[in-house]
């Protein structure tokens, strides 16, 4: 598939006088312009304004998702929607959050990040000031405080402890525990993501390009939000954020860019308690029985319409962390990073630099535990590292099994040093990638890459075939044009080494060993067949890639030819019903679905054009994969231009708005509009 840079050149960026609104309190004041795709470009004096004009712009896009995030991380969301929401209120009850704000907030959160959760918290209340009709619940103002919170309440989600949790909760406790890939990465539901930069000397023209390609959930509190932040006080940033967030999380100033992809180190540690028989309050370690902290909580519940009840609750923390009680035993969780409240800090710290050293002090904070991070600026520097907060562990114990928790020898207070971590700086190659990979291999090559840290560090070994398909297109082009960069990050073809070639070929040699049932002949044929491309109009793609298994990495693999037999006459069955036929083309299945809004797609889960859908009636709905992308580049002599997308727009729980939907179509097409200069 050609990238047709016409198209992507054509669309304009003009911003409309109607849009443009001055909003103030007592203490900020901002003026947000909308341009005609309804971006907020926010620019006030401070960045405490600017940051304050975000809130109420995104509060104007999707205030239903703010709330539900402020609702979630003060642990309120079952008061609102019922006993189902009751297990994230325990949590965050049983994490302490609120104690550690408490505790260490004056302390420990720098005093200009607290101005710009001031000035975010402001917007929310000026948003509801002006909007007195969606007050229907007993919303308390939101305070900077919440801001801090928020991040500290989704991080660990992020990184796999509701998969630990998980494990723990079963009626037996698993043998293995690690926390690595634990956040449905391996099951192609929630988090992924690439990242690419390509060098002046890698490129026919001198400069230098970034691709900043998330693949986030399309919906929910952790969908992105475009927004362009401008101060007097040298904020100029282009890029996406979640909802609760005041910086930007991704994207590019005038001259650094850089973006994350999801990493699985191990973070998380289970300690299994040998408990008094006499005083469950007390467990054993170093020789005594020492008690454990206990606190009781009160968790309000919605019952029916206006009715509710408040049920009082147990939490408990040893010196490991909190504990958990179950009938197969007690278990303390130890969480990397779980008392640190600088991840803001280092975001906004990073989208404040100006080069690269900037950039790596702001790295060097080292709060935000996990995340690949790809950087590339107007210097042409190029900057990969894969950042994560490890702790410094014993390497006597077996690390993903639940540990003893009887003595101070399976305690961990340090963490691997940053300067440590893999990570490339000016690779010989002249561009990296990372696509939820192998950190070693992010050039092709091991000559740039770093000494390898040790297994239990939890650090991927494993090639995406997105990473794959990488290092053939970007990463074996010694001279890559401005058109060649845009068609390699819209590749929608598997590699011949990847996971689910692989199985293509081991299923269809077997079905012939065996001898192919008639009734499946045409079907297996068409498998065989198939090119391994994912275009919207190839008609081998939709059948093989609902049938096939495919993973992330070739130990989560689940192959069983009986269940692939099984699972294509559900296909079969399926599309025959829905489309009647077979060979349907991939972009009737598989759809964009937005309101009335119904698109075809190409891509599929583990494509460098990512897309993973989940069946819903007659088509399969896209859910996850590329949503918000980005593209920067920076010239020989400094000139920037960008590009950026969103699979929906700007206003994303808004059907009414023009903007509801308004970039779909040019995310279906692979188009990006312009939005620099």
């Amino acid at each position: 598939m050609k990238i047709i840079l016409l198209l992507i050149f054509s669309i304009q960026m003009l911003f409309a006088e109607k849009g443009n609104i001055v909003v103030k309190d007592s203490l900020f004041s901002v003026e947000i312009k909308r341009d005609d795709w309804g971006v907020p470009h926010i620019y006030g004096k401070t960045d405490a304004d600017v940051s304050f004009g975000l809130a109420y712009a995104h509060s104007q896009d999707d205030y239903a998702t703010l709330e539900d995030v402020i609702y979630a991380l003060r642990g309120q969301l079952a008061s609102i929607y019922g006993r189902n929401f009751a297990v994230n209120d325990y949590y965050v009850h049983l994490m302490n959050y609120w104690g550690m704000i408490d505790e260490r907030y004056e302390s420990d959160v720098a005093d200009d990040v607290k101005l710009i959760c001031e000035g975010y918290a402001a917007g929310i209340n000026k948003f509801l000031h002006d909007n007195p009709n969606l007050k229907k619940r007993s919303f308390n103002k939101v305070t900077a405080e919440d801001i801090i919170v928020g991040f500290s309440h989704r991080m660990p989600l992020m990184f796999g402890l509701d998969g630990v949790l998980k494990k723990l909760s079963k009626k037996k406790p698993p043998e293995f525990i690690g926390s690595s890939g634990d956040s449905q990465v391996g099951d192609f539901d929630m988090l992924a993501s690439n990242v690419m930069a390509v060098g002046p000397q890698r490129s026919t023209d001198g400069y230098t390009r970034l691709w900043i390609n998330t693949h986030q959930p399309w919906d929910g509190p952790v969908s992105w939000y475009e927004a362009h932040l401008v101060s007097e006080e040298g904020w100029d940033f282009y890029g996406a954020l979640f909802p609760g967030s005041p910086v930007p999380l991704i994207g590019h100033n005038t001259n650094i860019g850089w973006s994350h992809t999801v990493n699985e180190p191990d973070l998380i540690d289970v300690y299994k308690l040998t408990t008094n028989k006499l005083n469950k309050n007390q467990y054993w370690f170093e020789g005594y029985w020492k008690d454990l902290e206990v606190r009781t909580v009160d968790i309000k519940v919605k019952i029916v319409g206006p009715f509710s009840w408040t049920f009082k609750r147990t939490v408990k923390s040893s010196i490991h962390g909190p504990v958990l009680e179950f009938d197969h035993g007690s278990y303390a969780l130890r969480i990397s990073s779980v008392k640190d409240l600088r991840f803001l800090e280092q975001w906004y710290r990073m989208g404040k630099s100006k080069n690269i050293s900037e950039f790596k002090e702001a790295m060097k904070i080292h709060a935000i535990p996990m995340f690949n991070t790809g950087y590339a600026d107007r210097d042409g520097k190029l900057y990969y590292v894969y950042n994560a907060k490890i702790p410094k562990r014993d390497p006597r114990y077996n690390w993903k099994k639940i540990l003893p928790g009887e003595n101070k020898q399976t305690l961990w207070y340090e963490y691997i040093p940053f300067d440590k971590l893999p990570q490339v700086y000016d690779p010989l190659e002249g561009f990296y990638q990372n696509c939820n990979s192998s950190p070693y291999l992010a050039t092709g090559s091991r000559v740039d890459a770093s000494k390898p840290l040790p297994d239990w560090t939890g650090i991927e070994k494993h090639q995406t075939n997105r990473a794959l398909r990488s290092l053939e297109t970007f990463g074996v082009d010694p001279a890559i044009t401005r058109e060649e960069f845009f068609e390699y990050k819209f590749d929608v073809e598997y590699s011949r080494e990847s996971i689910i070639a692989g199985v293509r070929d081991r299923y269809v040699s077997e079905m012939d060993k065996k001898g192919v049932p008639e009734e499946l002949a045409s079907a297996i044929d068409l498998i065989r067949k198939w090119n391994l491309r994912a275009d919207s109009m190839n008609t081998s793609a939709a059948i093989s890639i609902l049938t096939l298994p495919n993973a992330f990495k070739l130990e989560d693999l689940k192959y069983d030819r009986d269940s692939v037999t099984i699972k294509l006459r559900e296909t079969i069955s399926y599309l025959k019903k829905q489309h009647d036929r077979i060979d349907v083309p991939l972009g009737r299945v598989v759809r964009l679905i937005r309101g009335k809004t119904s698109l075809p797609l190409s891509g599929g889960p583990g494509t460098l054009r990512a897309i993973y859908s989940k069946k819903e009636g007659k088509t399969y709905k896209a859910v996850a994969g590329d949503c918000y992308i980005q593209a920067v580049e920076w010239g020989p002599e400094g000139q920037l231009n960008a590009w950026s997308i969103h699979q929906y727009g700007s206003a994303t729980r808004n059907e009414d708005s023009p903007h509801f939907d308004d970039q779909s179509k040019s995310f279906s097409k692979h188009e990006l509009k312009i939005i620099r200069p």
